[in-house]
């Protein structure tokens, strides 16, 4: 299956590992490049050391095209950044923030672009600073998509840009990825479906669970860390959406945030008087990240189900079986081929 982002990307299908915290990791990513598509590293969650080791590890995991992704929001993403580009991987891609400055260092090596975007205003500016192509977040999608659905955003996005869009959100299976397509989109990034599959570290329980769920079995809501994100509905996210952040969650987000700072390799104290410094606003979201970046964690790597929260997209409801990531790109592919086809047949 040929398009703008297979051509762009140098890959074989159109499927792009999304860039998860704890999940996309060099095995994973490796998996997915290796089948045919493109697999990103999640930086988030690592130090400069760390992202360059896990580079260099995907490099001897996988002579395919690769790519890593930066929360420009996050503490250390800047500098992790930097590490991508010394190491000039192929695709970088960023999000929540402005990438145009990684932008030209990457294209100096001949490196690729890709921002994700959740509206028309933000992936007109990628574009106008050269990104090669965007990732559209719709509000079906895991963590943060905003309001408007994945059916309506992509063909906003496709008949007003000139650069090609990539899908995210709702797109768990070959139907989903020839919607796409038909919607405008030149490819998909699926998360949720990679995260339940054999290759994945997400925690054997949080895979279960994920199986269990229908589609309506997610939480949308700015109170849990801070932006719009959809996670998964269990005992511990629903606690920790009605907290919200109440003064005692205020005192807990010390101590997480100390946390942060030593798995990032970062001065505390400068971290500290730098959010202080930023303005109220900046400061708040920052304290609701450092306390959902630990319920995040333990769901995925421990797999507490009562405190833990896992971001996952309503796609979870259309999952059935834990596949390797292999047999996920390859069917994905068959079925849409299939289901184009039939189309063909109706409209022929």
């Amino acid at each position: 299956m040929k398009t703008r982002i297979t051509e762009l990307l140098g890959i074989e299908h159109p499927i792009l590992l999304s860039g998860m915290s704890w999940i996309s990791v060099p095995s994973m990513v490796a998996a997915v490049s290796n089948a045919g598509g493109l697999g990103l590293l999640a930086t988030g969650v690592l130090d400069t050391e760390q992202t360059r080791k896990a580079v260099r590890e995907i490099r001897e995991l996988t002579d395919k095209p690769f790519g890593a992704n930066v929360s420009l929001l996050f503490p250390g993403a800047a500098q992790n950044a930097q590490v991508l580009l010394e190491e000039k991987v192929p695709v970088i891609n960023f999000s929540l923030g402005k990438g145009d400055w990684i932008v030209q260092a990457a294209h100096e090596y001949g490196g690729k672009v890709l921002a994700t975007v959740t509206n028309l205003r933000h992936a007109r500016r990628a574009q106008e600073y050269g990104c090669d192509a965007v990732i559209a977040t719709g509000n079906e999608a895991a963590a943060h998509g905003e309001q408007v659905t994945t059916f309506c955003l992509v063909p906003s996005l496709a008949s007003n840009l000139d650069i090609p869009v990539i899908a995210a959100g709702g797109v768990g299976d070959g139907r989903g990825l020839a919607a796409a397509l038909a919607l405008g989109a030149e490819g998909v990034a699926m998360g949720t479906r990679f995260m339940t599959t054999v290759e994945s570290p997400l925690h054997e329980n949080y895979k279960r669970l994920s199986l269990e769920k229908d589609v309506y079995d997610t939480l949308y809501s700015k109170r849990f860390d801070g932006l719009w994100c959809r996670v998964l509905d269990t005992e511990g996210a629903r606690k920790a959406i009605r907290r919200g952040l109440n003064p005692i969650q205020m005192l807990k987000a010390i101590p997480n945030s100390r946390s942060i700072a030593q798995m990032l390799k970062l001065p505390y104290w400068k971290l500290f008087i730098g959010v202080l410094a930023s303005g109220w606003e900046n400061a708040k979201q920052l304290a609701y990240m450092a306390n959902a970046f630990k319920l995040i964690r333990i769901a995925t790597e421990d797999g507490d189900t009562v405190n833990g929260v896992l971001p996952v997209g309503q796609v979870t409801g259309l999952l059935h079986d834990i596949p390797t990531v292999k047999e996920v790109i390859e069917r994905t592919v068959k079925e849409a081929e299939e289901v184009i086809r039939r189309l063909n047949d109706k409209v022929g």
